[in-house]
């Protein structure tokens, strides 16, 4: 049995076309004017690569194998601060190198590790004035701690350069 309820219920004739459904006005139907140019899109700017990577550390200044870390961690000098764990030892390389570490069980969360991580190579980073009156180039590396997290870099930046003038004594 088929339904004819198509049939019954819809109308099957078309509705009268409209001649203008549009109103007019003085603004009724302008168009947008054409021109054979498009309009030239203002995307995002070419970065300068060069500016960018003045701000980093070489590839020289910066510890890297886990051989060199455990050579400093087992040879070298430990100093304590609030938001740090700093460990020295005289450079091989002939010139100071940084090695920063966050570990999982001291600082917790990955972005808060990035964050203790970041914060730590900025201080080494903000410090050549400091570094330049040690008499040695040192290997160092920055062991971050929890305090670190919740600080701002003003506080761990300090730490860093007075640490740094106990090492340079």
């Amino acid at each position: 049995m088929e339904s004819d309820y198509a049939e019954e219920n819809f109308s099957t004739k078309q509705s009268p076309t409209r001649e203008k459904a549009r109103l007019q006005g003085q603004d009724g139907d302008k168009e947008r004017p054409r021109s054979s140019k498009t309009p030239t899109r203002q995307g995002p700017q070419a970065s300068d690569g060069s500016a960018l990577l003045s701000f980093g550390s070489p590839k020289e200044a910066r510890l890297a194998k886990r051989a060199e870390f455990l050579r400093v961690y087992e040879q070298g000098r430990r100093i304590e601060g609030r938001y740090m764990t700093v460990f020295v030892l005289p450079s091989k390389a002939g010139r100071h190198r940084v090695g920063v570490t966050a570990t999982k069980k001291a600082i917790g969360k990955a972005h808060d590790r990035n964050r203790a991580k970041r914060l730590l190579r900025e201080c080494f980073r903000l410090s050549p004035a400091e570094l330049a009156n040690v008499a040695e180039p040192l290997d160092w590396v920055l062991n971050a701690r929890r305090s670190i997290v919740y600080s701002k870099l003003d506080k761990p930046l300090a730490e860093f350069r007075s640490i740094v003038a106990q090492v340079a004594k």
